[in-house]
């Protein structure tokens, strides 16, 4: 393989990530509803570029279960599977009462200005309705508490299940109320870390996690047509 290939696949593969990412942001925004066909060929003249790097966007898109893909057929936004967010959920809570404890005993007064940084950043984003920037301070606070257990390694595992929860949160983020109480939570988790209180840390994240019950319920009822189970 030449240079001139080399650059050449180095090229599609970029193109492939960047309308990876486009069409993850337009499916968790929920711009592309659950149910809404995509076709490889109109998605390759709205990028203008060919049909394989879109190709392999859907493969990545269908490996994380954001899409079925139909061979011969239109590629279709998976309806969202309140099994699939359960099961995401039971781990999410195992991994993350673990890294919990461990962060209680690890806290020093160090990480208090990350945290409270972090806070105000999720604050600001709830006064100003601004949900794009409040889950991307939602994804720092709960990686900031693996970095403070020295469990960073596991922020991966718990950002693969939270995709699963991604497209619900934007339903039930898209009020003020909603935001504020995830925000309310996130203080109270910080200050149970803060103080060492650690039954009360791991209860306080327990509740915050097993808030997702009224939401999936709540959802389910409002928009039937998202869901598929």
């Amino acid at each position: 393989m030449n240079a001139e290939t080399l650059n050449i696949e180095s090229a599609r593969r970029t193109t492939a990530d960047d309308i990876f990412e486009r069409l993850r942001a337009d499916i968790v925004s929920l711009q592309l509803p659950p149910g809404t066909k995509l076709s490889e060929a109109e998605v390759a003249r709205k990028f203008d570029v060919s049909r394989q790097p879109v190709r392999e966007a859907f493969i990545r898109l269908g490996n994380m279960n954001l899409v079925q893909i139909q061979p011969q057929r239109a590629t279709i936004v998976r309806r969202i599977s309140r099994s699939e967010i359960l099961e995401a959920r039971f781990i999410r809570t195992a991994v993350e009462t673990e890294i919990v404890r461990r962060a209680c005993k690890a806290y020093t007064p160090a990480q208090e200005k990350a945290f409270e940084s972090n806070l105000e950043q999720q604050q600001a984003a709830v006064l100003a309705m601004d949900l794009d920037r409040f889950n991307t301070a939602d994804y720092a606070f709960h990686r900031l508490i693996c970095v403070t257990a020295g469990c960073e390694f596991a922020f991966k595992t718990i950002a693969e299940n939270k995709v699963y929860v991604d497209r619900l949160c934007m339903l039930s983020l898209s009020s003020k109320a909603g935001q504020q109480e995830v925000y309310d939570d996130h203080v109270e988790i910080f200050e149970r870390l803060r103080a060492g209180d650690e039954e009360g840390l791991v209860a306080a994240t327990r509740l915050h996690l097993s808030r997702l019950n009224e939401t999936l319920d709540q959802a389910q009822q409002q928009y039937p047509a998202y869901f598929e189970d």
